[in-house]
């Protein structure tokens, strides 16, 4: 993918086009289950065989159900096979960063968003890097400002395709 600059010279598709933004994000998908024992390994059970690698997990429960929310290698076939599971599921935007090196690499991004003002309503690790640097998924209440602000404070925003190459 491009950064949605320029006219697109042949190298990858733009965001624009692709998906209604110009914007690198990264997609989750959140499924409902049941809250039994189990539930959670029936569906990482259906990326078994498949080249669709879960990179990221939460759980987040009640008593009567769990809301699972992954980020996939692999967005398009993952949803592939939430869908033919028949699960209900929902799909988001998300950015994904690279921590910085540093002693407190959260401190650094929570302030570079605060100063603008943007809100974290969800955050959790990424398992697999290429790089094998560190990030984060991040859920925000404003992608556009969070991705340009970040940007400018020279953090990379991680896309699609880096999380395809793990």
């Amino acid at each position: 993918m491009s950064t949605g600059e320029g006219s697109g010279s042949g190298q990858g598709t733009e965001f624009a086009t692709m998906r209604g933004r110009d914007y690198p994000s990264i997609r989750q998908f959140t499924v409902f289950l049941e809250n039994r024992v189990g539930q959670l390994l029936d569906v990482v059970r259906r990326f078994e065989g498949s080249q669709v690698r879960i990179v990221a997990l939460t759980i987040s429960d009640s008593t009567e159900c769990a809301l699972v929310r992954f980020l996939l290698s692999d967005p398009e076939a993952g949803r592939e096979i939430l869908e033919r599971a028949g699960l209900a599921l929902v799909e988001s935007d998300l950015i994904g960063v690279e921590l910085p090196d540093s002693q407190q690499p959260m401190l650094q991004i929570c302030t570079a968003l605060l100063a603008a003002e943007v809100n974290i309503t969800q955050i959790y690790p990424l398992l697999f890097r290429p790089t094998g640097r560190p990030a984060v998924a991040l859920m925000v209440d404003n992608i556009e400002i969070a991705v340009e602000t970040l940007r400018m404070k020279g953090f990379h925003a991680i896309n699609e395709d880096e999380l395809k190459d793990t």
